[in-house]
């Protein structure tokens, strides 16, 4: 007869944590997506160079995507609430000092460090999920409800965003993260326990040094190869920083207490979650950037409306994270994601069918049905990644998590939008200053006269619609595959955790 003893079950005080826990999860997403809106204001005032602008964009995310490991394993260390709590601070006066920014220089400062502390927020929230919910039926609704959060703020930015500047100035938009950092400060100890590894060493600096030598340049080399295609400059930071990547893998494998745990990855389900995470996010990300650009640049919607029209693509994520781990009570967890994926390959299909006019119904249908996907994979993935892990090691396999979805996203937008960009440039029919891109097209047709801006937009609309559809065929291989390596590597219906869990040491509350 079998002597094991069910997990505890979370109770009101941990159903409520989860509540608190949801307000920086929406923190993150809102903050990555609210300032597309605000940029043309924030110009205007602050008279940023075009590099100083792209920095301004993606410094927020260049250092979140950097310390995430960092910072996962530093909640390991000195207990998880306790570095949300710190990371909430840090958010709410990183916040203020990007809002009042006097100048670009100083704007590209303050976004670089609200990175800096977002990255505490996610890895540790997630790490806390896990810590408090053992049952798995109970864990698994728990982290449906966190990356329900985290699409819903996502889609939630540029309305969010719109409507503040419709009342207030451009960095009303960084302001939201104060009453946020100031209700998650009041209700943490309150709500949140503290959990931490007992077993824990010191970290490693020389580790955490490599670690952002690695993941920085291969995050700028994709993002500035999506911008300008297959360039020197950008390709050999890339693979500078993969290479930077090998040496700080081989570092991790020979060290007593790693900053990243290799053993992590001996664990079939965590492993072929982390890929099924990171696969999909890329056919994401690059749909994502060509769909925001038809809904306003062919469709003609500002950035507020084409806002709206994303929504319902959101909510469809959302009730598939909730509904996902109802099904995955009743049949197979890789019947489940594979299923999901191959919907979400259908999605992508539809996409490959759509007209620049006309095509808005169509295209907000696939992107609905490929989003159903996705609400799936960021339940269920997510989910894997923590529970088959023990539970002094969740905040660095939260971090992995979000590393793999940060880096599947710039993959996706880098191939996918290189893609989506050699088609228009290879189909499109128009003058030599239009024919680089659609932003040059739709800035050369202002200065037309009327019957001829409007033949330049259709031509070039037309051509960015066939990128769309090139996007949409490579997505749905991309899906496809992600479907297979679910439906191989994901077999058994749950993953048991690689080694014992030994307790988590509570701290003083």
């Amino acid at each position: 007869m079998s002597t094991e003893t069910a997990p505890p079950r979370a109770g009101v005080r941990e159903w409520l944590g989860l509540a608190a826990l949801a307000l920086p999860t929406v923190l993150i997403a809102l903050d990555q997506s609210v300032l597309y809106l605000a940029l043309p204001h924030l110009a205007a005032d602050l008279d940023p160079t075009g590099t100083q602008t792209l920095w301004i964009m993606d410094a927020y995310g260049f250092l979140i995507a950097g310390f995430l490991i960092t910072m996962g394993t530093l909640g390991d260390r000195i207990g998880r609430r306790r570095l949300l709590m710190i990371g909430a601070a840090a958010v709410g006066a990183t916040s203020l000092l990007a809002a009042y920014a006097a100048g670009a220089e100083q704007l590209i400062i303050a976004r670089g460090l609200l990175g800096i502390a977002a990255a505490t927020l996610m890895p540790s929230s997630l790490a806390l999920i896990g810590n408090m919910f053992r049952d798995p039926g109970q864990r698994g609704r728990a982290i449906a409800v966190w990356a329900g959060c985290f699409m819903g703020g996502t889609a939630l930015g540029p309305v969010v965003g719109g409507a503040l500047l419709e009342y207030f100035w451009w960095g009303s938009v960084f302001l939201i993260g104060l009453p946020v950092a100031a209700v998650l400060l009041l209700v943490a100890p309150v709500l949140l326990p503290e959990y931490k590894n007992p077993d824990a060493g010191r970290i490693d600096l020389l580790s955490v040094a490599l670690s952002l030598a690695s993941i920085l340049p291969v995050v700028y080399g994709l993002k500035e190869l999506a911008r300008h295609g297959l360039a020197p400059a950008p390709a050999a930071v890339l693979v500078a920083g993969l290479a930077v990547g090998a040496v700080f893998v081989r570092r991790q494998g020979r060290l007593a207490d790693p900053l990243l745990d290799l053993r992590l990855f001996r664990s079939a389900p965590f492993t072929a979650a982390l890929l099924i995470l990171t696969v999909a996010m890329l056919g994401t990300g690059g749909a994502y950037l060509f769909i925001t650009g038809f809904l306003q640049m062919v469709e003609g919607l500002s950035p507020l409306e084409a806002g709206l029209w994303i929504v319902p693509s959101a909510a469809a994520s959302i009730a598939a994270a909730q509904v996902a781990p109802v099904l995955a009570k009743r049949f197979p967890v890789n019947t489940v994601i594979g299923g999901s994926l191959v919907i979400g390959t259908a999605g992508y299909l539809m996409i490959v069918f759509v007209d620049p006019v006309g095509g808005l119904p169509l295209l907000v249908a696939g992107s609905v049905v490929v989003f159903v996907g996705v609400g799936t994979i960021g339940a269920l993935g997510t989910g894997l990644v923590v529970g088959s892990v023990p539970p002094q090691r969740a905040g660095s396999a939260a971090a992995l998590s979000s590393i793999g979805g940060d880096l599947g996203t710039a993959l996706g937008v880098a191939l996918l939008g290189s893609l989506g960009n050699a088609v228009y440039a290879g189909t499109v029919r128009v003058p030599d200053g239009a024919a680089e891109s659609m932003e040059d097209a739709t800035a050369a047709a202002q200065d037309l006269p009327d019957p001829l801006g409007r033949e330049l937009l259709a031509a070039a609309s037309e051509a960015y619609t066939n990128g769309l559809n090139a996007i949409g065929v490579a997505g749905a291989v991309i899906t496809a595959v992600s479907a297979a390596i679910a439906l191989a590597m994901l077999r058994r219906r749950t993953a048991a955790p690689m080694e014992a869990e030994p307790e988590p040491v509570p701290s003083a509350e």
